[in-house]
């Protein structure tokens, strides 16, 4: 069932371990083949069936470990017109596609 177009629906990813670029060099392979645009440090995407999806990153924060300096940001994602069955999809492809190492 699909949401009310003007109904959005949030979901979070908090401190993950990841940049900026990182961010906007994987995310287009994500929403395939859906159109997006970047404003400032939110993207706008469109899928050609109607639905929508608004992405807002934080600004980027550094995690300190002794000498070592690792950036994270925080991600909030607003769903439209998305059945429950799509986000739990596409947020799976998302954490699949932005997975680092281990298991």
């Amino acid at each position: 069932m699909t949401e009310p177009d003007d109904a959005a629906v949030h979901a979070q990813r908090a401190e993950m371990g990841i940049s900026h670029d990182d961010f906007f060099r994987v995310f287009p392979t994500v929403i395939t083949p859906a159109s997006w645009r970047r404003e400032g440090l939110s993207v706008f995407v469109d899928w050609p069936e109607g639905a929508r999806l608004t992405v807002t990153l934080s600004v980027q924060k550094l995690r300190r470990i002794a000498s070592l300096s690792l950036p994270y940001v925080d991600i909030g994602f607003a769903f439209f017109a998305m059945a429950t069955t799509e986000r739990e999809g596409f947020l799976a492809r998302f954490d699949r596609a932005f997975q680092k190492g281990g298991g």
